[in-house]
């Protein structure tokens, strides 16, 4: 099965109006609306930077106990938790094949395989 949402915890966290703290959330993977959609947008036009801010806070489905998370929520994270947030992002909707260091038994030559899906040769 396919995991579509990933749990965070970033590293500061959010604080609200009210002066809570909201560090544990929610992230789902990307699809491709989610990444033409920002281009849409006025402020992206005017600052290309402000993308991941429209696009962070189409994929984060909860920050503690925010939901949905809007775009001036993402704005007001610390740079820290931003940049957190986007190798977060790039992690989860990496799609490299995973591979593994393996030695040769004979000669002792060192190389890296592939690890495909069951089933896929």
């Amino acid at each position: 099965m396919l995991q579509t949402d990933f749990e965070f915890t970033l590293p500061r966290g959010y604080v609200d109006d009210y002066g809570n703290l909201h560090r544990d959330g929610m992230m789902r993977l990307s699809t491709a609306l989610d990444e033409i959609m920002p281009l849409r947008d006025p402020r992206v036009r005017q600052n290309e930077a402000y993308l991941v801010i429209i696009l962070l806070a189409q994929v984060i489905t909860r920050l503690g106990t925010i939901s949905p998370v809007s775009p001036a929520i993402v704005e007001r994270l610390f740079a820290s938790d931003l940049a957190y947030l986007q190798d977060f992002y790039q992690q989860i909707n990496d799609v490299q094949i995973p591979t593994v260091d393996a030695v040769c038994p004979n000669c002792g030559h060192e190389f890296q395989v592939e690890l495909l899906p069951p089933g896929e040769f």
